[in-house]
């Protein structure tokens, strides 16, 4: 049993893919968000055979998605409430094996499939690297920044990647250092337009021009 939840676990192996595929499953990790919960309470809360919630939350327990967060004597029996083992879950791009893309085949930088692809390798970079930082136990140095911005046109648009791309390129020259004792970092940047939001509800992050 953990101490405290991951702010973010990996998912790599198939198994566990697997385990994740029934919409229940999602369901009860859903709702074990909010507070711990025995499997008993769960089949409570959504009305359903205590037996088929049990069998789910076995499996979500076995695939390493759920943990024991405390156990309560009732009625001469110990009941166990669980809380998943993270606050979000991603699946790595390794779990694609070969059918991953390559973000060098795709040469299109404006196209969608070229900022999935490379976004989904630096998912994949970034685990390795955590993996390897946590065997070694140190800290993995990473930055990231976002930011929504609001163009009046997609001239201004254009023109905000114009202006973006060529600021990079002064900073990437003025650091950059060939030396054998530098250390390379990728910095990735990519821009997509925002999913609407209801209306009064400003976007996390946003900037007005």
């Amino acid at each position: 049993m953990a101490d405290a939840q991951q702010a973010l676990a990996v998912v790599e192996q198939a198994a566990s893919v697997a385990a994740l595929v029934a919409p229940l499953r999602r369901q009860l990790l859903s709702q074990l968000h909010n507070e711990p919960d025995s499997a008993t309470g769960l089949a409570r809360k959504l009305g359903l055979p205590r037996q088929k919630v049990n069998y789910h939350v076995r499996a979500l327990e076995h695939a390493g998605f759920l943990e024991i967060a405390d156990e309560q004597k009732r009625r001469g029996c110990t009941e166990r409430l669980f809380r998943p083992t993270a606050r979000a879950y991603v699946i790595s791009p390794d779990f694609a094996g070969e059918l991953g893309h390559d973000p060098a085949e795709l040469r299109d930088q404006f196209s969608s499939s070229y900022l999935i692809t490379l976004a989904s390798q630096v998912v994949r970079d970034v685990v390795r690297q955590r993996k390897g930082a946590a065997e070694a136990k140190k800290k993995l140095a990473t930055f990231a920044l976002h930011v929504d911005v609001s163009f009046r046109t997609p001239a201004d648009r254009t023109a905000f990647a114009e202006e973006l791309a060529d600021c990079v390129a002064r900073l990437a020259a003025r650091y950059q250092d060939d030396s054998a004792a530098s250390r390379p970092y990728r910095f990735v940047i990519g821009g997509h337009p925002v999913a609407r939001k209801k209306k009064g509800e400003r976007p996390h992050g946003s900037a007005k021009n």
